[in-house]
């Protein structure tokens, strides 16, 4: 059974012209997620711009743009919903010069949707987004086999494409990938089962995206509670309320468990769990509550709630992997704002241990300097300890930005190795 208000959140990842943007407008359009005046607008650009029917690539290509170059060049949400399921779209662009994006758009997602054009099979475009997706920790991969009305809806071609990707991704770090071989011009295998494969036995694209298993990707183990203010409402009925707001990064937290603020190290119990309206008798991720002690202890934004015996690492040097967002490049012991959870410390980056070859995806350990687009292991030192577990581990408390203090723009984000 599956909870239909359970939100799902894939990206899209895959090279210019294998045709991401025809396959979101295909979802929307046979899955009957688009309004009629959207529907009326489309064909009439369509036919205007000489197109027998509707060019379902400008469901997604919303911007003018994107639609004159005909390229998607940002990372666009879209958000539909089927009877089963929520959904929201990160439409991400496949241009090398884009990395960044696609990181920023991947960074939430429950799965990823990485198209092959069944043609030319697994090129350099392929591995690189695989390679971010295995960074992200994205949990659920689905290699769309595309264009397979080109090469005659052949079994060959799609088995080809497969023995390619499981060649360089054994490399990877992926729990879950699947192949699904579709053609999003002619709808086979998207919404509806295709009458053109037969001999594909598995499920189209959307039934996969409806029952994929996602709620055992929230870590359930490592109770995380960042606190993000303190609140003091000193009304009448509320005289000697204190509680700590935020909300749960991970695990549960249960009226009465033993628990340690960080980085005090100050122990209490849990008295209450509060909503805006009512008590609770537990908080999970990614509820947000007001949680209070049953001791006076000193709490304030930034300090993280844990329970006794499930500590995340506390460090002032953190490994990570960082991806470039900034125009301009790194400097060498330049100081940077750190933001973690509900925290933020002075930073810097004291060490580039390597940077990948995003062409080769090769470790290069000579280069010293961060430009926009790479993607390297880097050594941090912070001012003050952070709470920390690996992006691995936890999504939430397994990453970090760096913002520049002068200028005010995010410069890079970071996964904790």
């Amino acid at each position: 059974m599956i909870d239909n208000n359970q939100l799902l959140r894939f990206t899209t990842a895959g090279s210019v012209d294998d045709g991401k943007s025809t396959l979101i407008g295909r979802l929307l359009y046979d899955s009957k997620s688009i309004f009629e005046d959207q529907l009326q607008a489309i064909e009439k650009t369509s036919k205007k711009k000489g197109h027998e029917g509707v060019d379902l690539a400008l469901f997604t290509d919303g911007l003018r743009d994107e639609r004159e170059q005909g390229i998607t060049i940002d990372v666009a949400y879209r958000y539909f919903t089927t009877p089963k399921r929520k959904f929201i779209i990160a439409d991400t662009p496949g241009h090398v010069e884009y990395t960044r994006n696609m990181v920023t758009g991947a960074s939430t997602a429950n799965a990823a949707i990485i198209l092959v054009d069944a043609r030319h099979g697994v090129i350099e475009q392929t591995r690189r987004h695989a390679f971010i997706a295995s960074l992200l920790q994205i949990p659920h991969i689905l290699v769309c086999i595309n264009k397979m009305d080109l090469v005659d809806y052949s079994e060959d071609a799609y088995n080809r494409v497969i023995d390619q990707f499981e060649e360089f991704s054994s490399k990877l770090l992926v729990k879950d990938v699947r192949f699904i071989p579709i053609s999003a011009l002619e709808g086979d295998n998207v919404v509806n089962r295709s009458t053109n494969m037969d001999w594909y036995q598995g499920a189209p694209l959307l039934h996969t995206l409806e029952t994929v298993h996602i709620s055992s990707d929230v870590n359930k183990i490592d109770a995380r509670f960042p606190v993000q203010t303190v609140l003091r409402p000193q009304s009448e009925s509320h005289r000697d309320y204190r509680g700590y707001a935020g909300r749960m990064a991970s695990g549960v937290l249960r009226v009465g468990d033993d628990v340690t603020v960080l980085p005090s190290g100050f122990t209490s119990k849990i008295k209450s769990i509060d909503t805006f309206d009512k008590q609770l008798e537990e908080a999970f991720a990614p509820m947000s509550v007001s949680i209070c002690l049953e001791d006076d202890v000193d709490v304030s934004r930034g300090n993280m709630i844990v329970r006794s015996n499930n500590k995340p690492e506390t460090s002032q040097d953190i490994e990570v992997m960082l991806c470039w967002l900034n125009k301009t490049s790194s400097k060498p012991r330049e100081k940077y704002s750190i933001y973690h959870t509900s925290n933020s410390e002075t930073a810097m980056i004291k060490e580039l241990v390597y940077k990948i070859d995003m062409k080769t995806l090769d470790r290069n350990t000579n280069d010293e300097v961060l430009n926009m687009n790479d993607i390297a292991k880097v050594r941090i030192r912070t001012t003050k300890p952070l709470m920390i577990d690996s992006y691995r581990e936890n999504r939430t408390t397994g990453s970090i930005i760096l913002v520049n203090d002068s200028t005010n723009e995010t410069v890079a984000a970071g996964m904790i190795v």
